[in-house]
């Protein structure tokens, strides 16, 4: 098993800094819903919010539930999700798809890119239905509990 290292540790706070960027983006969560996808961007600077189909290249995120204002955390027992909270919590994943590799990006935090990308982290496998870190045997896993979802893991930027 080749180690995922610091490749995995950049995307896995990339996304973890979209619960920040979130926190300013407004009237996002009177028309999102669970399952929708989106693309964040200005992630540094003035972050933007865009609506979009979960199957565009551009997706960069997922929403996995949205908690009524009275309800503070999102499910717990895997990995943290991204946050917005306004008029409700939007409880947020990344949009990652099986065969995809996923690196840094300086607008959006977190991007697909070309697995060659030095740094890239390429989804092995994605287990929809199951939050289980043993899925991924000796590979990386990054669980969400709701809906249940893993990501098994491995460096993009070299052979495996």
């Amino acid at each position: 098993m080749k180690k995922v290292g610091l490749g995995f540790a950049v995307v896995l706070a990339l996304v973890l800094l979209g619960g920040f960027v979130l926190n300013q983006l407004g009237d996002v969560a009177k028309t999102a819903k669970a399952g929708d996808c989106a693309r964040i961007s200005g992630a540094l600077d003035s972050p933007k919010y865009q609506a979009l189909d979960c199957g565009s290249e551009q997706a960069n995120v997922k929403i996995a539930k949205v908690l009524d204002w009275n309800e503070k955390t999102c499910p717990s027992g895997g990995m943290d999700y991204s946050t917005y909270t306004g008029e409700s919590t939007l409880c947020l994943m990344p949009n990652f798809v099986e065969g995809g590799c996923y690196g840094q990006d300086t607008d959006a935090g977190i991007a697909k890119v070309d697995c060659a990308t030095k740094d890239s982290v390429k989804v092995a496998k994605v287990f929809t239905g199951k939050a289980d870190r043993a899925a991924c045997g000796a590979t990386r896993a990054a669980v969400f509990p709701e809906p249940a979802i893993t990501f098994c893991l491995e460096r993009g930027d070299q052979k495996q």
